[in-house]
């Protein structure tokens, strides 16, 4: 409301009430004072520039980052953790199809869980390690360019190796955890195709958040393709198990 609306709702109200209420009179002048005062003096909230500078520098930040720097590690961990949880939740599958023994499924389950984690780090290891020789190589030949901060940029085999054997471990031991306290042997695969579930929504969520994509799109694409593979393993070795071979 404007300051001479307000002065104007003063004097009515003070018209209206008159002399019956002294000490209503007293505030009303007190108040009719005030908002004369005001009018006269440009009232004006101070900000800190202090407060508006970091705001500024926080915002500039948050859009001069590159968010594929992160595309390194990121790839490796969310490749590997998916890669284990679907892969070892596959072979899970694929021996419940046939057996329901919970024994031979756990120790499917583990034996996918060590040899997937060694195959990933070692195929991380040499490929990014590949990678870093095609760039040395090209650094070695561009002689013009500023070579120190070319080598800080190059990817690390080493890193990508860990990364991806401790996501594909990470992602492997959902399933088994899930399976390894249950006897029934349908509600077994239900709760591992339940947590797997879960496991790939988390991941889709948290590759999509740190990456800065549509975090739906995310989800719904690595859901699907945990879902296939789980599928397509019970189906075909359910189908081969019938046929007796």
């Amino acid at each position: 409301m404007a300051l001479g609306n307000i002065a104007q709702l003063i004097s009515a109200l003070r018209f209206f009430l008159g002399s019956f209420i002294i000490p209503c009179d007293i505030i009303f002048s007190f108040l009719h004072s005030f908002t004369i005062m005001a009018a006269q003096n440009d009232v004006r909230i101070a900000v800190p520039e202090d407060r508006l500078e970091n705001k500024h520098v926080q915002v500039s930040i948050e859009e001069d980052f590159d968010y594929s720097q992160r595309g390194q590690w990121l790839r490796a961990a969310v490749l590997g953790a998916t890669d284990g949880l679907v892969s070892v939740a596959s072979l899970m599958m694929g021996v419940g199809a046939v057996k329901q023994d919970v024994r031979a499924m756990i120790l499917t389950g583990f034996a996918g869980l060590v040899a997937g984690a060694c195959s990933m780090a070692i195929g991380e290891y040499v490929s990014v390690y590949s990678q870093r020789d095609v760039e040395v190589a090209q650094m070695k030949r561009d002689a013009g360019n500023n070579k120190e901060s070319e080598k800080e940029a190059l990817p690390n085999p080493i890193q990508a190796a860990a990364a991806s054997a401790l996501a594909f471990m990470l992602g492997a031991i959902m399933p088994l955890l899930a399976a390894a306290f249950i006897m029934d042997h349908k509600v077994r695969l239900g709760v591992v195709v339940a947590t797997v579930t879960l496991a790939l929504v988390v991941f889709g969520w948290i590759g999509a958040i740190l990456g800065r994509t549509p975090v739906m799109k995310s989800c719904l694409r690595i859901l699907v393709g945990g879902w296939m593979a789980m599928a397509i393993t019970f189906g075909l070795t359910k189908l081969i198990g019938s046929t007796g071979l």
